[in-house]
């Protein structure tokens, strides 16, 4: 933060010094305080697609995404209220109701992060009850990894590692609404399409949507 022009606000009743142009979530993390997220991902660019990160600020009529919201000067930010929590917990109810409940036999079982929020919101019944994915079946063509269309969570972090970072551009989102699924060119097998088996988009995954082989 070496000079960079600093705003003070406060955190959980905590006083925090960030960057002006620093998001809440980034401001968050640099005092040690926690908040959940799931499209968000350090090294890429941030999406405020999943909206498991939203906190209360003023200033603002509604909950806000913290990973994309920027910080201002004397703003007050509440991540953990009854409020907050109960937005969370709807986020991730409505994604588990379109999940597979196979958690014990997936690869990523112990290391998803869908899972591990869970856990850490208290969630041992789902109140809703999803609709069928539209999805290929396990595409195993590629010799480097595997991709599970049902495990995914629509959170994009493989399509912007895929694109920013290596340049790529295998996957995109497709189809609308309910339908929408990660895609790659004309919904083909990973094994068909112009991959270069860095497996990063395995490594970014948060479920058990692209694992290595």
């Amino acid at each position: 933060y070496i000079d960079m022009e600093m705003i003070t606000l406060t955190i959980n009743g905590q006083t925090v010094q960030a960057p002006k142009n620093a998001t809440i979530l980034e401001a968050a993390r640099s005092a040690g305080i926690h908040i959940p997220t799931l499209c968000y991902h350090s090294e890429l660019a941030p999406e405020g697609a999943c909206r498991l990160c939203v906190v209360e600020a003023t200033g603002a009529r509604t909950l806000v995404a913290s990973c994309v919201y920027p910080v201002a000067e004397g703003m007050i930010v509440k991540t953990n209220t009854d409020k907050v929590r109960a937005a969370r917990r709807m986020v991730v109810e409505l994604l588990l109701a379109n999940h597979p409940k196979d958690c014990l036999a997936c690869q990523k079982s112990g290391d998803c992060e869908l899972q591990n929020i869970a856990a850490d919101l208290g969630l041992r019944k789902i109140r809703f009850e999803g609709g069928a994915r539209k999805a290929h079946t396990i595409d195993a063509s590629n010799p480097c990894l595997v991709r599970d269309q049902e495990k995914c969570i629509l959170c994009g972090r493989c399509i912007r590692v895929c694109r920013d970072v290596q340049g790529m551009s295998v996957y995109s989102f497709a189809e609308r609404g309910f339908d929408t699924i990660v895609s790659t060119a004309f919904e083909q097998d990973l094994g068909k399409v112009e991959c270069s088996y860095c497996g990063q988009c395995a490594s970014v995954c948060p479920t058990g949507a692209i694992v290595e082989k």
